[in-house]
């Protein structure tokens, strides 16, 4: 008989329904219960239950410690159903320095380390609260809060401490619940105590003027944060990015004349001893460079990693590779998620917060426990009172009082008679039946009437901060001030206004490099100290090994943080680094361009352009084989796509031959492989759109092409120099200005000799010449030791070259103090130093 009642009992529900309900009741008990903090408070549940217990149990500052197990014991059996982990972990936190930026359990032990070594068991620790927990607990007794029934309803445990501390936003917080999560920051005290006294004297405060007074997070560990767009994010929206910075500080070691770079404080919740591990791996997998040592000096007196650098290192490129490659810098990731008092039902909802909201969230709190606490503080003196006057009015009949008395048959009715007679309340009659005898002496009599005016101008006190909101405003000012003088102290954590964002340049040492491109599509950078100063006429080094049949056919000096420009024969263009490059020695000839560019083998590079900025003031000059030549604003051409845009339309029996950068006012020399040239005013040619033709720069006669183009930025001398190693000088005057589209005049006495013109280019005395030849052989000679002579001269020998060698390449360079080779034709106006070395491409028809 039971079993078919009992199936009759059950009622039918569809799964789906019963898993939907289960699981949101799930989840609103870990969002409310478990994960969450309080706005009010900033705490959780279980940090909640832990201070209180710890102040239940006496733990205050200044007493004796007591074992953690203790205080676990106490929370486990009185307020937390859950595992005695969850309850040790929490108070472990409350201990650690480097977790609260305000640590509100004062610990004996060990609590854990930076390094992330764990607290040991809660039977070797112990634990106390500390005055910032007292300020919090303060007057709880007072009925300033709620109390609700605790588990088992034996109890009474607060839902929320009276948190005379913002501890919200001075502790910050962090939980996962279920479908949502909360990341709070850390503040300063100071800072978010000011805020709060300026919300209350204006509640109207813009959120700009709130960030002049809360600068940002504040974290125990120090160390920067950089830029203040993720600050003014979360504070303006409850969500936001903070990047943060490990503070190093780079030193000269002079006895060994090597640096070092020195970590003294490390970002937020980062593990110090994974970090160090985590240099020493990339320094073993290479990915860093120039660290020759790595130690921990870390003590009780602070963090110390220092990491000691190669004597070639350079420490600032070093240390961005720290920032870049390590959690030297994290990301702080800031949800402003906590539980907040439903207006209607009082009930707690999560809600993402601005700082603002979290503020005045605070204020509602405390002016809430201010009533509960002054209406407490007025009942109690309200019976105090009641109590006097009934002594008092016992006192001044004490003769008829004690008769009354000795004549009651028993205490009951010795109550009733005095009720009845003098017109007591039944407390009344019951306090003066407890009265000693002792107060019935003359200094008594005038304590107690002393005690009942104090008690009256004491109701009268409270009656009055219970019917002015301003001066229950001005008493929680002037508590949070008290509060804020004893705990408040400087901030720990710098804020640079930089982002802070460094580009891959930063990770990459800035010094000049010669990229040299071949025949056949090799690309290469090389340190320009390999190249060494040669005389005039002599034999040279070998630059590269190439290939049977491959040439050098491009020869640039420039900066590793230059932007490349890369123009193929078809008129696209191309984007890369310098320092994208691949890097190889002097006598290797380097990768395929193709890896690099997204074009096919057989395509072929006519100009490569170093720009440091894209700007509307400055042009890019085209000039093609067949003679066109075009103007276009740099700034077109700062975001090529990967398969390259269109630089140039050219024509089909036509090709690029070279580009270069200008001002837009210079004047601008082209020259044929027959020795003709043409000069004219760059303003003779239009400025025009990426994808147009040009216009025409000279008339070619059969048979001839352009080999090379001057863009002339100073008052200096023409060099022209021939395929077999013949070149002059001649001043730029001799060269007349003349319209654009004109045949052209001579310039050089062109023979069998002398063989075609490979270059032309814009020299000074001061320069040097690098000139390659078309089977690898580099010389570099000085410009000086070339003759300056007429236009329709053959010039003198550069280089001596064997018999089927030919010159493909000549670079104009400028010696510094270092020896070093230096272009000296500028690329932009903000970097005069570096650019295109107007170069040729031989018998392939190219131009410089």
């Amino acid at each position: 008989m039971t079993a078919p009642n009992a199936r009759e009992r059950i009622l039918p529900r569809l799964i789906d329904e019963e898993i939907k309900e289960s699981f949101i009741n799930y989840s609103m008990s870990v969002i409310v219960s478990r994960a969450l903090p309080d706005v009010r408070d900033g705490l959780k549940p279980v940090h909640r239950r832990v201070l209180y217990a710890m102040n239940e149990a006496g733990l205050l500052p200044g007493r004796p410690f007591k074992k953690c197990a203790t205080v676990v014991g106490d929370v486990l059996g009185k307020y937390h159903p859950h595992g005695d982990s969850s309850v040790y972990d929490a108070l472990v936190r409350m201990v650690q320095t480097f977790s609260l930026r305000y640590p509100l359990v004062d610990g004996q032990g060990n609590f854990g380390s930076l390094d992330g070594d764990r607290a040991a068991a809660y039977r070797y620790t112990e634990s106390r609260l500390t005055r910032m927990a007292a300020e919090m607990l303060t007057d709880i007794d007072k009925n300033t809060v709620v109390f609700v029934p605790n588990f088992d309803d034996r109890l009474q445990e607060p839902s929320v401490l009276p948190s005379g501390v913002p501890n919200l936003l001075v502790n910050g917080s962090s939980g996962i619940a279920v479908g949502m999560a909360t990341n709070i920051p850390p503040h300063n005290f100071r800072e978010i105590s000011e805020a709060v006294i300026t919300l209350i004297d204006n509640p109207d405060l813009a959120a700009a003027e709130l960030r002049k007074i809360v600068k940002g997070p504040d974290f125990p560990t120090g160390g920067f944060i950089y830029g203040r767009a993720g600050i003014a994010d979360y504070q303006d929206t409850g969500r936001g990015r903070i990047v943060m910075r490990a503070r190093a500080v780079i030193e000269e070691k002079e006895s060994s004349g090597r640096s070092q770079i020195v970590v003294t404080e490390v970002p937020y919740q980062v593990n110090k001893a994974k970090l160090v591990a985590d240099i020493a791996d990339l320094v073993r997998e290479q990915k860093l460079t120039g660290i020759s040592a790595l130690r921990d000096e870390s003590d009780r007196d602070g963090i110390r990693v220092v990491v000691e650098l190669k004597r070639d290192a350079i420490p600032r490129v070093v240390l961005n590779q720290l920032y870049k490659h390590t959690t030297m810098q994290s990301t702080f990731g800031v949800i402003m998620l906590a539980l907040v008092p439903d207006v209607n039902t009082r009930q707690l909802v999560p809600k993402v917060l601005t700082l603002k909201q979290c503020l005045l969230h605070f204020i509602e709190h405390r002016h809430e426990v201010i009533v509960r606490r002054t209406q407490f503080d007025l009942d109690k003196a309200l019976e105090r009172a009641h109590i006097l006057e009934g002594l008092k009015i016992a006192v001044d009949h004490i003769d008829e009082v004690i008769a009354l008395i000795r004549a009651a048959d028993d205490t009951p009715s010795a109550s009733a008679q005095l009720q009845s007679r003098f017109a007591l309340s039944e407390r009344q009659a019951e306090a003066i039946l407890n009265l000693r005898l002792a107060k019935l002496t003359n200094l008594e009599r005038d304590k107690l009437e002393e005690e009942l005016v104090e008690v009256r101008a004491f109701i009268g006190e409270m009656r009055g901060i219970l019917e002015s909101k301003p001066r229950r405003m001005e008493i929680m000012k002037g508590e949070l001030l008290k509060v804020t003088e004893q705990f408040g102290d400087e901030r720990r954590t710098e804020i640079v206004s930089d982002e802070g964002e460094f580009s891959i340049e930063d990770l990459i040492a800035e010094e000049e490099m010669v990229v040299t491109i071949s025949h056949q599509g090799y690309v290469k950078r090389t340190a320009v100290s390999l190249y060494n100063r040669q005389g005039r006429g002599g034999r040279g080094k070998q630059g590269a090994d190439l290939k049977d049949g491959d040439f050098m056919e491009r020869f640039y000096v420039v900066s590793t943080h230059t932007y490349i420009l890369i123009f193929t024969d078809d008129g696209r263009c191309f984007w890369i680094k310098v320092h994208e490059l691949p890097q190889a020695g002097r006598d290797t000839r380097g990768k395929p361009i193709v890896n690099l560019i997204n074009v096919t083998p057989d395509t072929r590079i006519r100009a490569v352009v170093p720009v440091r900025e894209f700007t509307d003031s400055e042009f890019l000059l085209f000039c093609t084989k067949n003679g066109t030549v075009k103007k276009t604003a740099l700034s077109q051409y700062s975001n090529p796509r990967a398969n390259g845009i269109k630089a140039i339309k050219i024509e089909d029996d036509d090709e690029l031959m070279d580009v270069q950068v200008t001002s837009g006012s210079n004047d601008v020399v082209l020259a044929t492989r027959h020795a003709l040239s043409v000069r004219f005013h760059e303003s003779d040619v239009r400025e025009m759109g990426r994808d147009t033709t040009g216009v025409k720069g000279i008339e070619l006669r059969p048979g001839d092409s352009v080999v090379g183009m001057v863009v002339i930025k100073r008052d200096s001398t023409l060099l022209v120099v021939t395929q077999k190693g013949l070149g002059k000088c001649s001043d730029i005057e001799e060269y007349r200005v003349q319209k654009r589209g004109g045949k052209g005049i001579l310039t050089l006495n062109r023979t069998d000799r002398t063989g075609d013109v490979v270059a032309l280019m814009e020299v000074v005395p001061a320069d040097e010449l690098m000139l390659m030849t078309r089977q690898g052989v580099a010389i570099r000679i000085k410009v000086s030791e070339i003759r300056v002579a007429s236009r329709a001269t053959q010039g003198v020998k550069l280089v001596a070259l064997d018999d089927k060698d030919i010159v493909s390449a000549v670079a104009r360079v400028i010696p510094d103090d270092k020896d070093t080779v230096i272009d000296a034709v500028e690329a932009t106006s903000a970097d005069p130093g570096f650019g295109e070395l107007g170069l040729t491409d031989g018998d392939a028809g190219g131009g410089a």
